[in-house]
């Protein structure tokens, strides 16, 4: 960050790695931010190297963190938080040493018993890109249930339901190898919103117990390749990949898009 020029205090937190300018905003709202031992106000400018800012009593870094973005393969176990007393074992405690000095935004979360595709980055608008529902970033996952799965239900995945106020659903769901009674305890599973364990509560409150969840794609970037626990430094072609949006296929080659996408899954292991 230069020192000569002032800029917006919600813009410097971003590019110190802190939180993206939306939780900046709101930061500041909530009187958690202080520039030189007076509390922040909204719209306020800063000069980086001059003026001191806290965080919820922390001092905020003069220096901006390069652009960096990551591919993980998280296994099951991890959470994906900064900091949890209850889990000290975290998507972050397990980067390669040449990242670990840096801070990262986990750009749209999996809950500690999902494994899959997860991207870090130090880019705060980035990670607020990827994760706002207006982009339309598509998600696709390969769930596993203890019970098998009718072909009459899949609307009712892509309806949802209400459950405490709240509607959970996706945006397309296919069987992967069905049964001759055209039913399967594998799907192919697409979202682009996402809210806390939203797959898992939509198909438990249906009657069916996931078994796993793996992300294995965001818009056209594969985990494919991405061995577990590994990352993959990604070029800035592989994140506008992220952004794709596939067109909307037959129903008759949904099916087998599923199928198609599953072989390159990585293998599942009990």
């Amino acid at each position: 960050m230069s020192s000569a020029e002032p800029i917006r205090l919600q813009k410097y937190l971003a590019d110190a790695g802190v939180c993206s300018r939306r939780a900046a905003e709101a930061l500041i709202a909530q009187g958690e931010v202080w520039v030189n031992s007076s509390k922040a106000t909204l719209g306020q400018k800063i000069t980086p190297g001059i003026d001191k800012v806290t965080v919820s009593g922390k001092s905020v870094r003069t220096t901006a963190q390069p652009r960096i973005t990551l591919a993980m393969h998280k296994p099951r176990g991890l959470i994906c938080s900064n900091d949890d007393p209850h889990n000290p074992e975290t998507i972050f405690t397990v980067l390669p040493r040449e990242f670990a000095k840096y801070r990262f935004f986990c750009a749209g979360r999996l809950d500690k018993d999902s494994e899959g595709l997860l991207i870090l980055t130090t880019d705060g608008d980035l990670a607020h890109r990827l994760m706002h529902p207006s982009n339309l970033v598509v998600k696709r996952y390969h769930v596993i249930l203890k019970q098998p799965f009718p072909a009459s239900r899949l609307p009712l995945l892509v309806k949802g339901i209400v459950l405490e106020g709240e509607r959970l659903k996706v945006e397309r769901a296919a069987l992967i190898s069905p049964n001759a009674a055209n039913t399967a305890t594998s799907l192919d599973v697409h979202m682009h919103h996402g809210k806390k364990r939203e797959i898992r509560q939509l198909f438990t409150t249906l009657g069916y117990d996931v078994k796993r969840l793996k992300r294995y794609q965001i818009g056209a970037f594969r985990l494919k390749g991405i061995p577990l626990h590994a990352v993959k430094l990604l070029s800035s072609k592989e994140i506008e990949s992220l952004f794709f949006v596939p067109p909307t296929p037959h129903a008759a080659l949904e099916a087998f898009a599923a199928k198609k996408a599953t072989r390159h899954a990585d293998d599942y292991e009990d």
